[in-house]
């Protein structure tokens, strides 16, 4: 139950990126800025918080061993994620986007076999390709119906482009996630802790930001105070804080996908998070009762796929890390 309660944890965090990137949106800040100005803030916190616990020379080690795979990874698992997240607030509202990004459960399954497993048996161990976990994705099913109730009378209100620019970008980012974080779990083999694995990440995708920023400095002006202040809270919350919460979790269930993909479905709860915030700082009016049912059903699916990521493998077929 640890991982899954980190997870939830992470959620409530990473909530705090869809209302405070729709806030900036509806006070005229550029999805540019809201992008890069994270993860530039973010490295001096994940850098002391490392330096603190004198990990840096090993993260830098392990790191110079496969640099094109930290620059690849980071950048699907960093920029692919969070970049098309700020262009979607710049056309839908938070609830929408956080909604959507529930899409991430799915997407976390039918990832499963690009990935190897090492099973044990009596014979030895061998690696096996990822399977779909059938129970998980019946589980994931109700979580989704519930999210889907919830936006059902929302969504009728926007326009085709308004969802098709708000919904395409956080499609990309539901896969480009998880992809990214498991590819990133093979590469350090677990020899990194989650600050060392979030700073490395965040380091390797600097490039990127760079050259987005720089865009955007021509494109569209430097960032305002206000922007600048708001980036730094979501560094803070969700990069920092939210990030090693959910790096934690994977962590200690990489090898089991069944179980990585239930302590990815906790991410569903965001939509939760984020439709509170929403209500007490943008003044997003109450849910129609419809909205509640979908959120009660959100809330069954969650403690059943909790419960499904608990069997107990076979003595003779232990999953361990891959």
């Amino acid at each position: 139950m640890r991982p899954i309660t980190l997870g939830i944890f992470s959620a409530l965090f990473f909530a705090v990126t869809f209302v405070v990137n729709r806030a900036m949106d509806l006070t005229g800040g550029s999805w540019i800025w809201s992008a890069s100005l994270r993860y530039f803030f973010m490295v001096p916190f994940l850098l002391a918080i490392v330096l603190a616990r004198k990990n840096l020379s090993s993260l830098i080690k392990v790191m110079k061993e496969q640099p094109k795979s930290w620059l690849l990874w980071s950048f699907v698992g960093f920029c692919l994620f969070y970049a098309p997240l700020c262009y979607a607030a710049a056309y839908s509202p938070g609830w929408l986007i956080a909604g959507t990004w529930q899409i991430t459960i799915i997407s976390g399954s039918l990832l499963a076999p690009l990935f190897w497993e090492t099973i044990h048996t009596k014979a030895g161990t061998v690696k096996v390709r990822g399977r779909f976990p059938v129970k998980g994705m019946l589980m994931s099913s109700v979580i989704l119906l519930g999210i889907i109730l919830m936006q059902l009378e929302h969504a009728s209100h926007i326009s085709a482009k308004v969802f098709l620019l708000g919904f395409l970008p956080v499609l990309i980012a539901s896969f480009a996630y998880p992809l990214g974080n498991r590819k990133m779990m093979e590469v350090s083999k677990g020899r990194l802790d989650a600050y060392q694995r979030v700073l490395g990440m965040t380091l390797a995708s600097l490039p990127f930001w760079l050259l987005l920023s720089l865009y955007g400095l021509f494109t569209v002006g430097a960032p305002a105070k206000a922007q600048s202040l708001q980036a730094l809270s979501v560094a803070l919350s969700s990069g920092v804080v939210a990030t090693v919460l959910f790096f934690m979790a994977t962590d200690m269930v990489r090898g089991n996908l069944q179980k990585l993909a239930a302590v990815e479905a906790t991410q569903s709860v965001e939509v939760l998070f984020a439709l509170a915030g929403e209500m007490l700082w943008l003044s997003l009016p109450l849910p129609s009762p419809l909205s509640w049912a979908g959120m009660f059903i959100v809330i069954f699916g969650m403690a059943a796929h909790s419960y499904a990521s608990k069997t107990k493998t076979k003595p003779t077929s232990k999953a361990i890390n891959a």
